[in-house]
């Protein structure tokens, strides 16, 4: 199929945030874009608004004259539901309430054409209960941008039980001709980008909660650790709670309370103190004249080690070693991945706490270390001690880390640690959303790097640790926490035990 030709109007009902957003996008991309909502006045605000986003675009180099102005003059104010008669694509951009959806789409159908496509920029609601009183189903799917539309490359298509797959592949065609990167996704629960990017979330909070470190330290890890361009506290807060909240217990129910996407007790305290981030100057940090510096934990310096053995493949963390040591004599001998030095034994994390893996595998002074996404570039690293170790252990481990180029955080014993944790739950969930046929792989990841910026798609970096690795975490962190949260997905274990990788287990979308 093909995208919508600019002759094509389009209309755009609810001119908030994210209407005006879509409009613009739709209006640059050359079309005769119509604006509604029920409040009086709230269409020909948003068109002035875009039209000065126009001139700044121009003033900034950014947008041609002539084309800023050719979008400002298309861009039309609808009086009512009838002025948007002639539209070839309706994008509705209003509540997230079902009824509130579907009484306007039985009212756009009775004005429009049979043939013209009925959009919704829902995050939340089913495409398949929106369109179910229609006497067109077919025609109608989810064409959901994120926020600030004009800036966010991504756009979910997504397809109800009766969507037409001619109406779908017009979507996506279309995001493409506007400059976005469309996914293709089936309607359950959270799409791709809000169900995928739950763990991020709920792990971060879980991690506070049981006191392993500070706000600060834990984002801090996600940053220079785990590559994230924001921790999961300050996006938190970005997002605002009272969102953020909003859309895990609706995952959560829409689940049927399966607890993968249990809420959290401490982010519920924010929301109901008015907490909300940002917008409301505090959430988990303090914003304009209340902000304070941040209290990142970072190890004093500590000298080198003067003498380390490697034992092993150090498997997932083998670029560890790959800066020379100056001053270090460096044996390799054989064994199962671990770095003895000082009487201290280091190991990347397996998913078991460090306290059970020195008692069930009789490693004395064990120090944990955390996954990175790039063992080749230094960043900062966490680093946590079994409760049976000497807390020199901790300094040594520190030691060479540092002379590695890591800056270190000591954090408290917890299965998984911090970024190697939210990996593998990400990579889980993204397991899972693929094995049920919501995206393909490629979309998955997709949706992921341009929808919320990850710097890599969760099945890729699965893929590139080792199913066998990720399925051994999951299983450890499972058995220590005894609960349903963290059961490998069963796609995740099949690909563990037949050496498999996700990228081959499914063909990618267009």
């Amino acid at each position: 199929m093909n995208a919508l030709s600019s002759s094509t109007e389009i209309a755009v009902i609810g001119a908030g945030a994210m209407g005006s957003g879509i409009a613009q996008v739709a209006a640059a991309a050359g079309h005769t874009v119509w604006l509604f909502d029920v409040r009086e006045g709230a269409a020909a605000k948003s068109r002035e608004q875009i039209r000065a986003m126009f001139t700044r675009l121009v003033e900034k180099g950014r947008m041609k004259t002539e084309q800023a102005q050719m979008a400002s003059e298309a861009l039309r104010v609808a009086s009512s539901i009838n002025d948007v008669a002639a539209a070839g694509l309706v994008i509705e951009a209003i509540v997230e309430d079902l009824e509130a959806k579907q009484h306007l789409f039985l009212e756009l159908e009775a004005v429009v054409d049979p043939t013209a496509i009925l959009a919704t920029n829902t995050s939340s609601v089913s495409i398949t209960a929106i369109a179910a009183k229609l006497a067109y189903p077919g025609r109608v799917a989810g064409l959901h941008f994120f926020n600030p539309a004009p800036l966010m490359a991504l756009v979910e298509v997504v397809s109800g039980l009766a969507t037409d797959k001619t109406v779908a592949q017009t979507l996506y065609q279309t995001a493409l001709a506007w400059g976005k990167k469309p996914v293709l996704t089936r309607s359950t629960p959270g799409f791709i980008v809000n169900r995928v990017a739950r763990p991020y979330y709920a792990e971060a909070l879980r991690l506070l909660e049981e006191q392993v470190s500070n706000v600060d330290t834990l984002d801090a890890l996600m940053r220079e650790g785990g590559g994230f361009p924001m921790g999961p506290f300050e996006l938190m807060d970005l997002i605002g709670h009272d969102v953020n909240f909003a859309v895990t217990c609706s995952v959560f129910q829409s689940y049927f309370q399966d607890p993968r996407y249990k809420p959290s007790l401490s982010q519920q305290e924010l929301v109901s103190a008015g907490f909300l981030g940002r917008k409301s100057g505090r959430g988990f940090y303090f914003y304009g004249p209340q902000a304070t510096p941040p209290a990142v934990s970072e190890h004093e310096p500590k000298p080198v080690p003067a003498k380390l053995i490697v034992e092993g493949n150090l498997g997932p963390a083998e670029d560890l070693l790959a800066s020379p040591l100056q001053g270090v004599d460096l044996q390799c001998v054989q064994g199962g991945g671990l770095l003895r030095m000082d009487g201290c034994t280091l190991a990347l994390s397996d998913g078991r706490s460090a306290t059970i893996r020195s008692a069930e595998d009789n490693l004395p002074n064990l120090v944990l270390f955390d996954l990175a996404l790039d063992f080749k570039k230094s960043g900062r690293l966490a680093i946590a001690r079994a409760d049976q170790a000497s807390p020199a252990a901790i300094d040594v481990a520190t030691g060479l880390l540092q002379a590695l180029g890591w800056r270190v955080s000591v954090i408290d014993d917890t299965p998984g640690l911090v970024v190697l944790r939210t990996v593998a739950m990400l990579a889980n969930e993204a397991s899972d959303a693929l094995m049920q046929s919501v995206a393909t792989a490629h979309d998955i990841d997709r949706a992921m790097r341009f929808g919320v910026n990850y710097p890599e798609g969760p099945l890729a970096w699965a893929d590139r640790l080792g199913a066998d690795y990720l399925y051994r975490v999951l299983d450890n962190i499972q058995r220590h926490y005894q609960e349903d949260r963290y059961r490998p997905s069963a796609l995740l274990r099949r690909l563990a035990a037949g050496k498999g990788r996700f990228v081959e287990s499914q063909s990618s979308a267009p």
